[in-house]
């Protein structure tokens, strides 16, 4: 089979590889149909994520079909179409039973991390009967993809650890997908504002489309201040820090009003500076999280319902064989305009 593969900081290639086989009796092997790039891939591939090693296979997203189950699946059989999640869960360790999935003591984020993962012509599910979802017949399979990983990510990650509460003041500070599916999820909870920071004016302003009361770009003015403004003087009740930077935590901090919360989504590969001088005494909580997946099955309701809408993040569509090129647009998000991609076999 063919996958994306990854050799090293900058370094990945599209090129044959083992087709996966059933290793457990709780595997099963999908067939992906739909897959697509994660901003987690780009920092794989900046050297951000060390446990990824060289010729590893990158993706953790995707829909697919059933090609073979292993003796102990029940839940799933051949022919099924199915979503994967981005986290894999055994459903028994101590952490599975506290919800935590993410902290899953024999899975967790693996995808595309410490084992092979979605972009690629077959990916092997380990635990598939509490890692994947049976997609109903003549569902929006692109949309359906956006729940393997940005919309819980972007709603239990920053909304939900953010504790938003009706006539918040939101600030989201980065507005990729991972920030537009905070944006999206956070009026759920109807905020009385919502700002989006972002130094994109393509972003910003899908941003303001997709509901944002306020939009600042960072390059063009100092977003400190003009929160301050938008929020007299006292700043924002949430910062949720969707990028993954010093500067962009840092600014979290500088906008966060007493009693207020900043909750991390963001992926970290160095290290920030915490201003306990100028926090000590705001009554400040941090929160920090790897989305565990806990409220797909809420969000798929949402989805099918046509409630919420997540295939209004996709901009570009591609072929799996041209995900080389799906990547360099991804990669240059500001030129070309990139929200999501959809890779499609």
């Amino acid at each position: 089979m063919k996958a994306l593969v990854y050799h090293g900081p900058g370094k990945k290639s599209w090129e044959e590889r083992p087709r996966p086989v059933i290793k457990d009796p709780a595997d099963v092997i999908v067939r992906i149909s739909k897959t697509t790039i994660c901003g987690t891939d780009l920092h794989i591939l900046k050297g951000d994520v060390p446990t990824v090693t060289e010729g590893r296979i990158l993706g953790h997203e995707g829909v697919g079909v059933i090609e073979e189950t292993g003796s102990g699946v029940s839940g799933f059989k051949k022919g099924d179409q199915v979503l994967i999640s981005c986290i894999t869960s055994c459903g028994k360790c101590t952490y599975c039973k506290k919800g935590m999935y993410s902290h899953c003591e024999n899975g967790g984020w693996i995808l595309g991390n410490l084992i092979d993962g979605t972009q690629a012509e077959y990916v092997r599910i380990p635990y598939a009967d509490t890692s994947l979802y049976p997609v109903p017949p003549g569902s929006d399979e692109e949309a359906l993809v956006m729940l393997s990983d940005i919309l819980p990510t972007g709603f239990e990650c920053g909304v939900l650890n953010g504790q938003v509460k009706p006539g918040d003041a939101v600030a989201i500070v980065g507005a990729g997908p991972v920030g537009l599916a905070a944006l999206l999820t956070v009026q759920f909870y109807t905020p009385a504002v919502i700002i989006m920071i972002d130094m994109d004016d393509n972003r910003l302003s899908t941003a303001k489309v997709f509901g944002a009361s306020n939009i600042i770009n960072s390059k063009q003015e100092d977003p400190v201040k003009r929160v301050l403004e938008l929020t007299g003087q006292k700043g924002v009740d949430v910062a949720i820090e969707a990028v993954g930077t010093p500067a962009t935590f840092g600014l979290c901090e500088s906008i966060i009003a007493p009693g207020g919360r900043i909750a991390n989504i963001g992926v970290h590969g160095k290290p920030v500076e915490l201003h306990m001088e100028t926090l000590w005494d705001r009554n400040i909580t941090i929160t920090t999280r790897l989305v565990d997946t806990v409220t797909t099955p809420m969000l798929f309701k949402t989805v099918l319902s046509h409630k919420l809408n997540p295939k209004q993040l996709i901009t570009h569509r591609f072929k799996l064989g041209d995900i080389l090129k799906a990547y360099d647009t991804f990669g240059n998000a500001a030129k070309e305009h990139a929200l999501k991609v959809i890779l499609e076999q």
